[in-house]
């Protein structure tokens, strides 16, 4: 190491230029600029084919360090002509790299095998994993990003362009160089990330490594003075709402996005057909039944005040008759997995409505998630328990009847989609009232009373947690409502369920809770 080391900020000719991509986009047009300035071109294996093919002149590396690729092609670039050529300081190591007769190289144009295509293939094994872990792709993309004084690294076609047209000029910049070396790093961190990440073998290990790539911009975040984008797992594919097929509509902003993953994760809770609508990322209206417009109407009507403007969400495809309804409302978005000719039609007459089709989804699966604290991150798994009949536990004189138990279970799976505080009022496989997001558990118990009004006569109240004094209780006595569900645990649960015997209602302890934050 330099004991006093120094930084050229000055612009650099290029004289020779290394080429190996696995993302060929664009490398063709890139190489014949090259070779039109006069820039001798070192290349290997499918990009060397690839560029004589294109009638480009490219000069092996092997030919280069008259030393043959081995051990399969493990070894190929790892070699002092190549790595003396990328890392020698011009101003510095000359002596060295003549003694050596190594010759400088001034342009790396590198990207990699995407490691997270070869994890997801269904035959992946470790070993096959581990074969495709590249070694001497990272070490020439980092030695280039590291020696950005004298060097250029080039990862990204799309930046082919501004390195054409500089060097047309005669020159690449010190501050190109530099943007460029950030996003070279960046390249081989991500490529790290994925496979940190496939060994582990915890899911909460002593290090956590994230990594991801962007997906959008956006006009602004959850208000028009922040900054936002959108970033997406490299190389997934799953059915979500960044990889959603927009039919029509503007570009999702970022409350748009939180909403509509927020009612596909609410509606993936069901094998039966339902519908979720969502405002401000709680369920205002949940139904689940056989017929799709049916169950839509239920859902909607269960708080069409809140749904005005809402996200509507189906785990079935969207008909005609159901786009039909929908066309007489303002909402922002619908998702279903897909969606009807004839229904596709009627909603282009409302061309400010967003129409994603998710694709076939499945059930949620337990995976991380991940929120921002000041100085740090909280990770936990998505909370994927459900409920059976055996899990409840009646603790009052009063039974609850077979059909109340299994609005029960309707209820707790829309109830953790909610905020906490959180109470869900449900009945006839409906959702009627809810109060959540308060600051009190009595305060949502009014809350949810209000807003199902007469509707929840007969319905079962549930409570995402236990209830700390029996004053809950005493709000719903005159209401209609027959069954209480919630997880039980408070040093008071017995005059809770003293005053739920005290006004003939039935309760149920669910040994659960289902805070949502």
């Amino acid at each position: 190491m330099l004991d006093s080391p120094s930084l050229n900020l000055s612009p650099i000719q290029v004289r020779r230029a290394l080429i190996s991509v696995f993302d060929k986009t664009k490398v063709v047009e890139l190489a014949q600029a090259l070779h039109s300035l006069g820039i001798e071109i070192l290349s290997t294996g499918g990009t060397a084919r690839a560029l004589r093919t294109a009638n480009v002149a490219v000069t092996d590396v092997g030919d280069y360090t008259q030393f043959p690729e081995i051990m399969d092609g493990r070894v190929k670039t790892i070699n002092p002509l190549i790595e003396g050529g990328i890392l020698g300081l011009r101003d510095q190591h000359s002596e060295d790299a003549d003694a050596n007769q190594i010759q400088w190289i001034d342009l790396v144009v590198c990207n990699l095998y995407p490691f997270s295509e070869t994890i997801s293939r269904e035959d992946c094994d470790l070993a096959m994993a581990l074969e495709n872990v590249d070694i001497g792709g990272p070490t020439m993309v980092r030695s280039a990003a590291k020696n950005v004084g004298w060097v250029c690294a080039v990862v990204d076609p799309s930046d082919y362009s501004t390195i054409i047209d500089e060097l047309r000029c005669g020159e690449i910049s010190f501050d190109t160089r530099k943007k460029l070396s950030s996003k070279a790093f960046g390249h081989t961190a991500q490529y790290d990330t994925i496979i940190h990440n496939y060994l582990k073998d915890e899911k909460l290990s002593d290090d956590l490594s994230l990594t991801f790539e962007k997906h959008s911009e956006m006009r602004y975040g959850e208000n028009p003075h922040q900054l936002a984008s959108s970033y997406k797992i490299p190389g997934n594919t799953d059915p979500n709402i960044l990889n959603a097929t927009i039919h029509q509509g503007k570009q999702l902003s970022y409350n748009n996005i939180m909403d509509a993953d927020g009612a596909l994760a609410c509606v993936r809770e069901f094998d039966e057909t339902a519908c979720v609508v969502v405002k401000h990322a709680n369920p205002c209206g949940v139904a689940v039944g056989d017929d799709l417009l049916d169950v839509y109407t239920r859902a909607f009507n269960a708080d069409s005040l809140s749904a005005f403007g809402g996200i509507i969400a189906f785990n079935r495809t969207c008909t005609k008759d159901v786009a039909e309804a929908i066309s007489k409302v303002f909402v922002e978005i619908v998702l279903a997995p897909n969606f009807d000719p004839e229904a596709l039609d009627i909603f282009k007459k409302k061309k400010n409505l967003r129409v994603l089709g998710i694709g076939e989804f499945e059930k949620r699966t337990a995976k991380l998630e991940v929120r921002n604290v000041d100085g740090g991150l909280l990770v936990q798994d998505t909370d994927t328990k459900t409920l059976s009949k055996d899990d409840l536990t009646v603790v009052t004189k009063k039974q609850p009847s077979e059909q109340e138990i299994k609005t029960t279970l309707f209820t707790w799976k829309v109830l953790r989609h909610a905020k906490s505080n959180g109470i869900l009022i449900s009945k006839d496989n409906t959702t009627v009232g809810l109060g959540a997001g308060q600051v009190s558990r009595v305060d949502a118990v009014h809350m949810a009373l209000r807003k199902g009004g007469e509707s929840v006569k007969g319905g079962v109240l549930a409570s995402d947690a236990f209830f700390p004094f029996r004053d809950s209780i005493d709000a719903i006595k005159d209401s209609g409502v027959k069954v209480v569900v919630q997880p039980g645990g408070s040093i008071r649960d017995r005059e809770v369920i003293e005053a739920c015997n005290e006004y003939g209602i039935a309760m149920m302890f669910t040994g659960t809770r289902c805070f949502k934050h």
